[in-house]
């Protein structure tokens, strides 16, 4: 039997089919979050590296610097950047079947970093093209690099300070410094010879010892032929464990070996000339703070060879401009970390709004914007005047440049940590994650403070120059003598630094301990407000000098003079 149609309802209207099926409600639409801050220029968007270029002496390296800006500006560079850090390096000691291999292996990201900075020469391109400004020209390439990835900076660092100790030993630096100075990267391991270039670490402290490195125990037995060791013992830590070489310290022994506790330098490459590995047994990567990019690891030497730089027993004396060189990328490294932090947050407050308004736009943000502004800048003028002391080989500026890297190297790199946590609020919640990069750059600010020397190292360093050196103390003061007279605090200031090391030269040497900080950042700040007002605009040295050294100072960031004029602070750190 056939059913019969449903019964009509005429006085029922026939539902709407867009109501039988309704359109699924949106709730997640992404309203009020800045655009990426992508396809920029790092160095055009700078005037204050840009103009401290020119002033340095680095002009003629204005269309090589624009290519590296815009490079480490793309998106893709960046997206490089993270991947190098969110996959993490591996270290394999063995084969399957049992064999030694003692390698790291890195995300194809990380090389891909590391490749572009060598190509343009951010590790030895100032001793590939030496003369006026190539210190600074190669200091702000490192910089631009270091400000979007600062972990691959360390090799790169060290491959740039080894040049002058290797030079200790003619017939090594013959046969390596070509490939030093190359501009290829090849991050397989291989024979030197077989490499278009090489990069250098160094593995000099112990854990009995650490900074104190004289403490060291590692034996050195000659062998073979003149200039050949065997080492044995243990680096507490090393600093780029795949690079292709790197310096060493031991204690000799032989005839000619120096007196206990004055360790002789070596080169140890990881490869030796005929292929064969050499005895680097890496134990372990260190579980760092920091950047994920870059391995640091803690490596065995039992047989291993080494080749003597410089002479028996002046292992410290050898190494000691490579000290002071990567002592300067420290600060090069923590002003480009400042300079992220300060792009970073600029671009969240132009383009976020909140209670009404763009952030940028809320005096109580602008402020904080542009006191990190003024220590982005004055930290920027520091790195860039110290480079310009290395290109400059005359008497006076290398005495300056003995008291004021480890100065400055003090000052900067103790700001970094704080200067990050500050940009990092300014993005508030977005900043505390993983996703954006300034909360990778807070873990790694303080990694420039405690490399090459922490606080207290530096500081008594300082107080070793004054006293060994005196022409540095007095080059210093030249060079605060260059604005004497231009700024009553300053000047105020200036007299009372003069007044400390009075004091101290009178002190014993405990006094003088105790006191080193003080003298340090004393000068440091001397020396930055000294550069704010030859090179900054006359608003921004008057606010930072009145923030920094005047009687109504504050301790935090955002604490700025009554009518600091600070849209104009942060115009200079914004293309024009």
């Amino acid at each position: 039997m056939t059913a019969s149609p449903p019964a009509t309802t005429p006085d029922v209207a026939t539902p709407d089919p867009a109501q039988r099926h309704p359109a699924p409600r949106t709730t997640h639409q992404v309203v009020n979050q800045p655009p990426e801050r992508v396809d920029v220029n790092e160095y055009l968007d700078f005037p204050v590296l840009r103009e401290a270029v020119h002033a340095f002496g680095g002009g003629w390296g204005e269309e090589r610097l624009v290519e590296a800006g815009a490079h480490v500006g793309t998106a893709a560079f960046q997206h490089a950047a993270e991947r190098a850090n969110t996959h993490e390096p591996v270290l394999h000691t063995h084969d399957r079947r049992g064999r030694r291999l003692d390698e790291v292996e890195y995300h194809p990201a990380y090389h891909e970093v590391l490749a572009a900075a060598v190509e343009r020469g951010a590790h030895t391109g100032a001793w590939a093209e030496p003369g006026p400004g190539a210190n600074v020209v190669r200091g702000a390439v490192f910089s631009l690099f270091s400000q979007v990835e600062p972990g691959h900076a360390c090799p790169v660092s060290m491959t740039h300070a080894a040049v002058p100790s290797l030079r200790h030993a003619p017939e090594l630096a013959a046969a390596w410094e070509p490939r030093l100075l190359s501009s290829g990267y090849d991050g397989t391991p291989a024979a030197p010879g077989d490499k278009p270039g090489v990069l250098v670490g160094m593995a000099m402290t112990e854990k009995q010892g650490g900074s104190d490195v004289r403490a060291n125990t590692t034996a050195a037995v000659p062998v073979g032929s003149a200039g050949t060791y065997l080492l044995t013992g243990h680096k507490w830590f090393c600093s780029a464990p795949m690079s292709d070489a790197f310096l060493v310290l031991a204690q000799a022994g032989g005839a000619d070996a120096g007196p206990p506790g004055s360790p002789t330098c070596f080169l140890v490459p990881r490869v030796l000339e005929d292929g064969t590995r050499n005895a680097f047994r890496i134990q372990r990567l260190k579980d760092k703070l920091g950047n994920r990019s870059n391995a640091s690891a803690e490596v065995e030497l039992d047989g291993t060879v080494g080749y003597l730089v410089g002479e028996f027993g002046r292992g410290v004396r050898t190494i000691i401009e490579m000290v002071s060189r990567t002592r300067l990328d420290c600060v090069h490294g923590s002003a480009a970390g400042m300079r992220q932090g300060v792009a970073e947050a600029l671009w969240h407050a132009d383009h976020r709004s909140a209670f009404g308004a763009h952030l940028v736009d809320q005096p109580a943000m602008t402020a904080v914007l542009a006191d990190l502004a003024l220590e982005s800048e004055a930290a920027t003028l520091t790195s860039m005047r110290l480079a310009a002391a290395y290109d400059a080989e005359t008497d006076v500026e290398r005495a300056f440049r003995r008291l004021a890297t480890a100065v400055s190297k003090f000052w900067v790199c103790q700001r970094g940590p704080h200067h990050a946590f500050e940009a990092m609020e300014c993005l508030g919640g977005n900043g505390y994650t993983e996703a954006f990069p300034l909360a990778r750059r807070y873990r790694e600010q303080p990694v420039m403070a405690i490399w090459e020397g922490s606080g207290n190292v530096i500081a008594l360093d300082v107080l070793r120059a004054m006293a060994r050196e005196p022409e540095s103390v007095e080059a210093f003061r030249a060079e605060l003598g260059t604005t004497a007279g231009a700024h009553p605090a300053l000047d105020a200031h200036v007299a009372r630094t003069q007044r400390l090391l009075t004091e101290l030269a009178g002190s014993d040497d405990g006094a003088q301990q105790a006191q080193a900080r003080r003298v340090v950042e004393s000068l440091a700040l001397a020396l930055q407000a000294s550069l704010m007002v030859r090179h900054a605009p006359s608003g921004s040295a008057e606010a930072f000098v009145a923030a920094r050294l005047g009687e109504d100072r504050g301790a935090g960031y955002g604490v700025l003079p009554v009518g600091t004029d600070c849209r104009a602070v942060l115009a200079r750190h914004r293309r024009r």
